[in-house]
């Protein structure tokens, strides 16, 4: 099945982290690949002790602004390079892709990335996350959640917290 989880709201990550844990807490074999991410952030640390059961790959381009830079294109470019070697080898259960739907939005991916790595990822469960999912990727999904912002301490100026938001 692939699931999308998008929308303005909080919560995409945490519902794919999870996920994540419930089905290596049952003994699956996760790979867990973040887009755009880089900084440090707790669901990271907690997956590195159990090293037999999740695979983490992180895509960092730092920020992004409006367009991405060369630079940042070429990063992604060569990771997807790397999934797509993990995904052939078809060892996993699930597949996360956090912030694959930020990553396409803006530009780092195209369509066709995505349908490749769907494709490989074709006998896991797939969960996709990030703001402004596409249609052709929501029609194409099993289950779709939309978090959607009514209120948030953001609008007041306070920051992202540690253990909270990262």
């Amino acid at each position: 099945m692939i699931h999308v989880y998008t929308g303005d709201g909080k919560g995409k990550t945490t519902a794919a982290v999870g996920l994540a844990i419930r089905a290596i807490g049952n003994g699956f074999r996760v790979l867990f690949v973040q887009f755009i991410k880089g900084v440090h952030t707790g669901e990271i640390e907690i997956f590195q002790k159990f090293p037999e059961l999740i695979e983490i790959y992180r895509c960092s381009t730092g920020f992004v602004y409006k367009t991405p830079e060369e630079s940042q294109m070429e990063t992604v470019k060569e990771c997807v390079k790397e999934i797509e070697k993990k995904l052939e080898k078809n060892t996993y259960d699930m597949v996360v892709f956090d912030e694959l739907s930020v990553a396409l939005s803006i530009g780092l991916l195209s369509r066709e990335d995505v349908e490749r790595l769907i494709q490989l990822s074709k006998k896991a469960e797939l969960i996709i996350t990030g703001r402004n999912a596409p249609d052709w990727l929501i029609e194409r999904a099993d289950l779709v959640t939309e978090m959607k912002k009514i209120k948030h301490y953001f609008d007041r100026g306070i920051k992202a917290r540690k253990g909270i938001e990262y």
